[in-house]
């Protein structure tokens, strides 16, 4: 295990989710110019609309490392030239570029408004055919410490944001409001959306463009359904890889062959050579190991897609990072051979049910128009009351109240596995919501069996591969507490 590893050391981001800012990137003695210039473009191309809220100077400069007064002098230019106006409490909102106010005078934008062998089994998923029902199985055993990887901090839920938000909806509601409503989803949660996406993961979008879905395996099961309609009848999966991902695609009929997964993430040669037509990845935040796909990597699968592959990214854990600047979704970079796919399951809570598409213009009737045969769309209410949540500023607030709470339970674990198993490796401490360990022998499935007996519940790794890997266990750190989390690897140690 490397002790030094820079992203478990507690050092600066280096970047912003905001516009997906890296200082690292600024002239030497540039850095106002750099910053300016990087907001005006942001204002002339629509990824900060006119009424746009920028991030309060202390925060921007804190996100980005730098002084205050780097931020100041820049918003000071912003204003001076008529972008950004100073509104007291309001903060700085964007005013908007001739270009952009021409084109909104033009089309003018919308108001905002007891353990044993059949739960986890005997051997590794290499060698047995897990049941579908496995995560429902396991969930369903009581244990004393629940590490499963994937479980965001429910107790963390903004009951009462979430509340003020769906009066104000309920009280603005037109009675036709409650009547059934665009399979796509409704125009405002896609509006809020799209400024969401352009601000955080860098993607232009139009809102039109978007797919409200319930979640992302709503998504994954419309995106294997169509292919199949095109004769597309395997995607290609990463291996780790999660298995949840791979029930789902093979549920509807797909194939999923394996590609293996490295420290620079998806080995795209292997894709090439293996004839698949489709692949389904987590770039940003891969699972279960949580590493990043490499800069020439990404090169590799972008021309991989141009060459006539589809790429279906699954943006995992993307905003839940610590120790690293922010990675760019690959569908900012490759619009017309990306479908992408994002929830709020692990910002808010799985039960919202509450997540998004953005497909290529040649799929997006066919999967609105399978959208629409599935459940007609989504609950309306939620979609409004998220939708007042991302407009409000409060969905940005419970995720930097997230990161700090969840860099805490990340470094308890951290230091838990360092004191108990000192011979583990650790990956993906940067970001997500869990950490992976690999193993230098034994069966990891009889681990996390024995852990199970002990009160601790947790995923073998192997359940996550297809292909031959190192033994190991995928643990989940967001909902426990730094004192469980410490127990809980105190325990696995014991039975190990």
């Amino acid at each position: 295990m490397n002790r030094s590893n820079p992203a478990i050391s507690g050092r600066s981001n280096g970047g912003a989710d905001f516009l997906q800012l890296d200082p690292s990137e600024a002239p030497p003695g540039g850095l106002a110019d750099w910053l300016t210039d990087r907001l005006r473009t942001a204002i002339s191309t629509g990824h900060l609309p006119v009424g746009t809220r920028l991030p309060s100077t202390r925060t921007l400069a804190t996100d980005l490392g730098l002084s205050r007064g780097v931020v100041t002098e820049s918003y000071q230019r912003l204003t001076e030239d008529g972008h950004v106006s100073t509104h007291g409490r309001r903060g700085t909102i964007v005013m908007g570029s001739a270009t952009v106010r021409t084109r909104l005078r033009t089309h003018p934008r919308p108001p905002s408004v007891p353990p044993d062998e059949k739960v986890l089994g005997t051997t590794s998923c290499r060698a047995a055919d897990l049941d579908d029902e496995i995560f429902d199985n396991l969930r369903a055993v009581p244990a004393r410490i629940d590490l499963t990887p994937g479980v965001p901090d429910l107790a963390a839920f903004p009951r009462g944001a979430w509340l003020r938000a769906e009066r104000a909806v309920l009280a603005d509601l037109k009675s036709a409001e409650f009547g059934y409503g665009d399979p796509a989803g409704t125009p405002t949660l896609r509006r809020a959306v799209a400024a969401w996406l352009a601000q955080y993961r860098g993607i232009a979008a139009d809102p039109d463009d978007l797919i409200i879905v319930a979640g992302v395996a709503q998504a994954i099961g419309l995106v294997a359904q169509m292919l199949d309609r095109h004769g597309i009848h395997e995607i290609a999966v990463e291996d780790p890889g999660s298995l949840g991902s791979r029930q789902h695609l093979q549920n509807w009929g797909m194939r999923t062959p394996p590609i293996p997964v490295d420290d620079r993430g998806l080995q795209v040669d292997v894709l090439r050579t293996s004839g698949a037509g489709a692949v389904m990845v987590t770039p940003a935040h891969h699972f279960p190991t949580g590493v990043v796909l490499d800069g020439e990597r990404r090169r590799e699968l972008i021309q991989w897609a141009k060459d006539g592959g589809l790429v279906i990214e699954d943006d995992y854990d993307a905003e839940h990072r610590y120790d690293r600047p922010p990675v760019p979704a690959l569908r900012a970079m490759l619009p017309d051979h990306v479908i992408y796919t994002g929830s709020v399951s692990k910002l808010l809570a799985p039960a919202l049910r509450i997540g998004w598409m953005l497909a290529p213009p040649q799929y997006k009737e066919e999967l609105i128009a399978r959208k629409r045969l599935a459940d007609l769309g989504n609950a309306g209410l939620p979609q409004l009351t998220l939708a007042a949540l991302m407009e409000s500023g409060e969905l940005e607030r419970q995720l930097r109240f997230l990161r700090r709470r969840h860099r805490t339970r990340r470094d308890a674990m951290v230091n838990a596995i360092r004191n108990h198993l000192p011979t583990a490796t650790i990956h993906g401490a940067a970001a997500g919501l869990h950490l992976t360990i690999t193993l230098t022998k034994g069966d990891d499935t009889a681990l996390a069996a024995a852990a199970l007996e002990a009160g601790v519940k947790a995923h073998p790794l192997s359940w996550h591969c297809q292909l031959p890997h190192a033994p190991g266990l995928v643990l989940g750190y967001a909902a426990r507490t730094p004192t469980e989390i410490a127990e809980a690897i105190a325990t696995i140690a014991k039975v190990s």
